[in-house]
């Protein structure tokens, strides 16, 4: 199984997320574990994102010992801007 760690950060934004679009921490969990795809994001870091509503749930993690460390959690309807037509979670 998998380690999540939470960063301060990260709590803090899936809490402004929850109150906005009710993203809940199992759901970004769920999301973590299971993503519709992972693509490179900035300085290193991954992003599992998968498809929600008209939109994406994004959340940007660094692979560490044991784990995947969440930088951030991020909503976004910019689907076409993100998605990897063709790519899944399994071919990074």
């Amino acid at each position: 199984m998998v380690k999540i760690i939470w960063t301060r950060h990260a709590i803090e934004r899936q809490k402004q997320w929850e109150r906005r679009l009710s993203i809940t921490r199992q759901e970004v969990e769920d999301l973590l574990l299971n993503p519709q795809q992972i693509v490179p994001g900035d300085r290193n870091a991954l992003v599992a994102q998968t498809r929600r509503g008209n939109g994406l749930l994004r959340v940007p993690f660094i692979e560490i010992s044991g784990g995947r460390q969440i930088l951030t959690i991020y909503w976004t309807s910019r689907v076409e801007k993100y998605w990897r037509e063709g790519c899944n979670a399994n071919s990074l």
